[in-house]
Order: C-alpha cells, then structure tokens, then sequence
C-alpha cells in the first residue's frame, strides 16, 4: 500500500532551517572551513547544577511513572514565583500558567486551541519562521504585520489596514526579536495592549530571549503592562536561558482563557513532559540566576566584537538590543539569499538570508552571536576580501 501525506501537511510552509542546514553542511563536506554564523542554537552547556538535578531526578521511581497531564504543581508554581521576583507580576500557577514541551509547541498550537478555521492571525514580517505552521494547521487567514527599521522593527498599528485589524482575532510579537535583535518598550506594550482592548485581538508575546538583554538594560516582560493579562499571554522558555533547547521545557503564562485552551488541547495531544526534566526546571527557575547574568555578558562581549569587526569593513549593523543575533544589510547589488550564497561558497561563512524570514527581512542577513569571539573577526576579514560595497 502507498500513504500519501494529508492535504494539511502537504501545504505546510517548508523548514527553513532545514534548508539552511543543508547548505551549510555540504559545504562542509568539501573539507571547507566554515564559519557558521547562520544558526540560533545555543553553543554553551546546560550549567552544572541543572544537570545534577535532573540526574537525581531521573533516579527516582516515581519520576519514571507518567506525569501529570497538566504539569507539575510545584514547577508551575516556581514559574509564578519567577514572574514575581523578576517582573513583579502575579501569577495564579494553576489558572493563568500552563507547562510546555518548549514555548514552539504553545506558538504552534494555540492557533488551533482558540481560532477557527477562516479566522484572521497577523504576524509580523520580518519574524520567526515557525508560527506559519500554526497558520497551516488551524487553517486560518494571515495577515502580515511589517516591521521596518525605521520604526526599530516595532508595529506601528496606525499602518494596519483597518479591515485587517476589524477581522483579526489573535496578534502574535516577539521581543527580544528573532531575527532583528530589537527589544519593546514599556510604552509600545502599553499601546499594545489598548491597541488589543479597542479591537478585540488577543495578544501572543514569545519572549524566547526573555532575559538577554544589553547596554544595561533588563528586557521588559509583556506581563508587567497593564491590562496585559487580561488581553494576552506570554509563552517562554528555558531554551535560551539556561542552553536547555534540547530539553524542550517552557511555561505559557497570562490569560486564564488562553491558558486554559492550551491546557486542553494539550490533554488530548501530551501527557505533559518527563517528571525529571520539570524538576530540573523546577532548579533552574528557583536559582539566583548568576549563570543567566554570566551567559548575557558573553552574549554582550560576542555582539560588541562582532559590530568591531563588522564596521572596520565598512559593514555598519542594527544596533540590536538583545537576543543574540545581528540584523545585518546586504550589500549594493545582492538579494538576501544571493549574498548568503555567495558568503558561503566564497569566503565559507554561513549567515541566515533575512527573506527567510518573511518578505520584509529581504535585504538584510541573520548572524548568530554563538561562536568564539576571534571567529567573529576572522569571518569579517573572509568577507572583506569579497570586495563588497557596504556604503
């Protein structure tokens, strides 16, 4: 017998990073030297004492049973307690927290947890690659939100044509932003959220890079604007926190409805996550986060070596704020993926083409701040000698 795909999968957007990491990888197979600047997984360890618990966790009988279909008690009350000390937010852990397989899963899902087939998603362009997913699954409309660098890579809602926003259930952002690197301020979340109030649109914020953050500034939390509970949830994760990506552990937090609509799908797709892996978040969410403040001054120290290099070629950055990416403009005469291409196959660097991340990232390329600081150098000096006009 032959199976063939179902209609829905057939018309999923394709992996971009896949496509990505294919490249990269038969340039490497030619004996190339490549400098990959092109990923977003994180290159340092998950810290020790993470990883101890989650060794004596995975010890214990009881942790080898099935876990509790909606988490763990005690884990979602370590993310209400977190909230709490590093945002001053208040969070009922059973009503207004859900766990998740990692924040993708809830960025995903949700769409199909509380849209219904026809109904309008607005996205941002430039943005990351996989909420498309969710609009194929729940079969949904989207909308494009275009974010310019003009505006620091924030929706201005005034330019929303107003029959998109009359039809638009759910609005999805991102700060700090994959792929531009910008961070929100206390003032756009606020108009945010009035902005949610006068037209009933639910808000997603993904704060992935919640705690990565420069020039002295701490990212703020959606969850610390007013009203913002009552309009949207936030999805985050221990992926970029604490270099947990493999583990696949996040938390959704805000909304009781929302929540409770994640809850429910989740019954029927998961039986919630390994006992062990929640206790080991359980540690990691109760620590002093001294190894999220070490890890942010690496980020730092990388995105400042980086722009060093970077300008002394001429090739003038976004000044991004956090997350640890650079948004970088292509040069006079190249797309986004001709300029990766070439990058590749002439100098062996990798970067990640901005198109990939929707129309609007056309002209510019994603550079991952997740190498050692003198490949940041050795790479400019590659591309320097492309002979490439920046001006």
């Amino acid at each position: 017998m032959k199976f063939e795909e179902s209609d829905i999968l057939q018309h999923l957007p394709k992996q971009f990073f896949a496509s990505l990491v294919k490249k990269v990888n038969a340039k490497v197979a030619t004996g190339a030297d490549v400098i990959n600047l092109g990923q977003g997984n994180p290159d340092q360890p998950t810290p020790d004492f993470v990883v101890k618990a989650m060794q004596d966790a995975t010890a214990e009988p009881d942790n080898h049973k099935y876990s509790l279909f909606r988490g763990d008690p005690e884990l979602k009350q370590a993310a209400a307690d977190f909230y709490q000390r590093e945002y001053g937010v208040t969070l009922d852990p059973e009503k207004e927290i859900a766990i998740l397989g990692g924040s993708k899963i809830g960025l995903v899902e949700l769409p199909f947890a509380v849209l219904n087939p026809g109904d309008t998603l607005l996205l941002p362009d430039p943005g990351y690659p996989d909420y498309l997913s969710g609009v194929t699954l729940a079969k949904v409309n989207l909308e494009l939100v275009k974010l310019t660098e003009q505006n620091d890579f924030l929706p201005d809602y005034d330019t929303i044509d107003p029959a998109v926003v009359k039809a638009a259930k759910l609005l999805y952002l991102n700060y700090p932003n994959n792929p531009t690197g910008a961070v929100a301020t206390p003032e756009f979340f606020r108009k945010t959220v009035a902005f949610a109030q006068q037209n009933d649109i639910g808000i997603v914020h993904d704060f992935a890079y919640g705690p990565i953050g420069f020039d002295g500034h701490k990212p703020i939390s959606f969850l610390q604007t007013p009203g913002a509970k009552d309009v949207g949830v936030e999805m985050n994760t221990l992926s970029k926190s604490f270099n947990m990506a493999g583990w696949r552990i996040g938390v959704a937090a805000g909304n009781p409805d929302l929540i409770e609509a994640i809850n429910l799908i989740q019954d029927h797709l998961f039986v919630s996550i390994f006992p062990a892996i929640q206790k080991a978040a359980i540690t990691a969410l109760n620590s002093d986060q001294s190894t999220v403040k070490a890890l942010v001054a690496l980020y730092e120290k990388r995105r400042n070596q980086f722009f060093k290099a970077a300008r002394a070629i001429g090739w003038e950055p976004y000044h991004s704020g956090g997350a640890f990416y650079a948004w970088m403009p292509v040069p006079k005469g190249y797309t986004s993926e001709s300029f990766a291409d070439l990058l590749l196959e002439k100098a062996a660097v990798a970067v990640a083409p901005g198109n990939g991340f929707g129309e609007a990232g056309e002209g510019y390329v994603r550079v991952g701040l997740l190498i050692d600081e003198p490949r940041f150098t050795e790479a400019c000096q590659r591309i320097d000698k492309l002979g490439l006009d920046f001006s």
